[in-house]
Parts: C-alpha cells; sequence; structure tokens
C-alpha cells in the first residue's frame, strides 16, 4: 500500500499518519503539495511531527512531490489502483470494494486537505472515491483517523490468500 497526502496542513496530523501508516505496514509516503516533510530546509526533523509520529518518519519511506495529479499518472501507468478518501457525489462506502490481497500491494490511498479536501482535479484521476458514512452531527473526521480507519480496513485483506 501507499499514501499519498495532498496538501495536508498541520504537523501533527502528518505525524499521526506516518505512525499509523508504520503500524499498517504502508511502503510509501508521498508527500505532496503544501504537506510538510518530517525534515526542514536546514536538514533538522520537525519536533512536531516527530511528537507524533514516535519515529515513523525513520521507518516508513517517503518522498516529497510537488503534484498530486502528476504522482497519480505516473502510478496509473505503473498498474496502481488510486483510491481517494473523499465525500463526493461520486463516493461510495469506504467497505465496498473488496481487494484480492495481491490487489492490495498495487492500492494508493489519498487523503487530503484537512478544510478543502482533495482537489475536483484529483479526484477525476483516481479509479474509485471511498467515503467513510458519518452517522452524527459532524460531517468529517480528522484526517489522520480517517487514515487509520482506511488503512486497518484494507490490511485485513492483505492477510486472505
Amino acid at each position: 500500500m501507499i499514501v499519498i497526502l495532498d496538501n495536508i496542513r498541520s504537523l501533527y496530523n502528518v505525524g499521526s499518519i506516518f505512525r499509523t501508516a508504520d503500524a499498517a505496514g504502508v511502503e510509501k509516503i508521498y508527500l505532496c503539495g503544501i504537506t510538510p516533510e518530517p525534515i526542514d530546509r536546514f536538514g533538522r526533523i520537525r519536533p512536531q511531527l516527530a511528537k507524533v509520529s514516535l519515529g515513523a518518519e525513520k521507518t516508513v519511506s517517503w518522498e516529497k512531490c510537488p503534484s498530486s495529479a502528476r504522482l497519480i499518472s505516473k502510478l496509473k501507468k505503473e498498474g496502481y489502483k488510486i483510491y481517494a478518501v473523499e465525500q463526493s457525489k461520486n463516493s461510495i462506502p469506504y467497505y465496498t470494494p473488496r481487494p484480492k490481497p495481491s490487489a492490495l500491494e498495487r492500492s494508493v490511498f489519498i487523503f487530503g486537505n484537512e478544510v478543502k479536501g482533495i482537489s475536483e482535479s484529483v479526484l477525476a484521476k483516481t479509479d474509485k472515491i471511498l467515503e467513510i458514512p458519518m452517522h452524527g452531527k459532524k460531517e468529517s473526521l480528522n484526517v489522520s483517523v480517517a487514515a487509520g480507519i482506511i488503512l486497518f480496513h484494507f490490511k485485513q485483506f492483505a492477510g486472505k490468500r
């Protein structure tokens, strides 16, 4: 599994997703757009991110990419299935797809900006848009919580051969 963080602002959210990605066995995280890197421009570890990640930024491979859209095009050409996690008129409940274990190795999950979500231009490039149904008064979850639900939900299929 690969994760794309698309324009996520919070160092704390990014750190939390690194920690969850490590626990879920994510192969790589792409940090796109304004998503902060674990290391600042002077090569120093960002303390806010490290406080939450507990060192997972050292155990999960990561790469900075300027454009999610270009990265998605590249990954699709390499045979990856692209899932966006977003509320949309075209979304389906996250528990609907039931991939084969081998397909998970070629799956990408995109998580977007805390306020604006994932842009329409990026959503248009995805294979499926997954949504976590909300049953309370709030319309969404924190992006790091959503990442935990999605990654562990799909990880369960990896062990079934």
